[in-house]
């Protein structure tokens, strides 16, 4: 595998005259390597984790683990992605905790006890094996963002997509988590607002403005300094 993730001039617009919610996105992304992408509200940083998986309409190329991004390789190109929505309930949709991680499993034709079997582990990483027998609906928001975090990562895919993974988790719980995924093989483009979480977590970092690149740097200096500056001239 060359490339865990590659997009060329990638433009998105939800509506056919509207303005680019991101435009001419090209970032390559190795095996392995984990990049944070940071970016003011509305900068395209969720949009982008979209098109990557295929779930909004764009223009010009993306590929995932080599393979295009295609209408007739969704389902093989999203085998290889674990995402994760921004709001858990997003994706929590299975009436018991077990159920729900378990099924990431299940739809890649791994036998319900297997995958059950199989589930268990991530969710001992995570604090939450106690909670497998839980409706989401009596979970805290921090638990639902483990939970999905669990369905997201159970399957071992090359390539997370994650959006603002450490919201609504404390200080432990960040530290726990970026622990975790440092931990992990896979490829991660990471969308967050949480500068230092990004730092203990991410080699690279791609800050997003008005929907296109600004910065793309190894250099946590760098990286602090612009987004102090970008702070100062938003709240003048």
């Amino acid at each position: 595998m060359k490339s865990a993730l590659n997009c060329n001039n990638a433009t998105v617009r939800y509506a056919p005259e509207a303005p680019a919610a991101i435009s001419g996105i090209s970032l390559d992304i190795a095996p392995g390597e984990r990049v944070a992408l940071l970016g003011l509200n509305g900068s395209g940083k969720t949009t982008l984790l979209y098109a990557c998986a295929g779930l909004v309409p764009f223009e010009g190329a993306i590929s995932v683990c080599d393979v295009p991004l295609l209408k007739t390789t969704e389902r093989q190109v999203r085998d290889q992605i674990g995402f994760l929505f921004g709001i858990p309930d997003d994706q929590i949709l299975f009436p018991n905790v077990m159920d729900d991680i378990a099924f990431t499993l299940e739809r890649r034709g791994i036998l319900p006890t297997e995958a059950r079997r199989k589930a268990l582990p991530i969710m001992e990483m995570l604090g939450i094996a106690k909670l497998a027998a839980h409706s989401p609906h009596r979970l805290s928001h921090g638990q639902l963002q483990r939970v999905a975090l669990a369905g997201t990562l159970v399957a071992e895919p090359p390539l997370l997509l994650l959006d603002e993974p450490s919201t609504a988790l404390d200080p432990v719980g960040k530290e726990e988590l970026a622990g975790l995924l440092v931990s992990l093989n896979a490829a991660m483009l990471m969308a967050t607002h949480d500068l230092d979480f990004a730092r203990r977590v991410c080699q690279r970092f791609i800050v997003l403005d008005n929907g296109m690149i600004a910065e793309d740097t190894s250099d946590t200096e760098r990286i602090a300094s612009y987004w102090c500056h970008k702070a100062v001239r938003t709240c003048r």
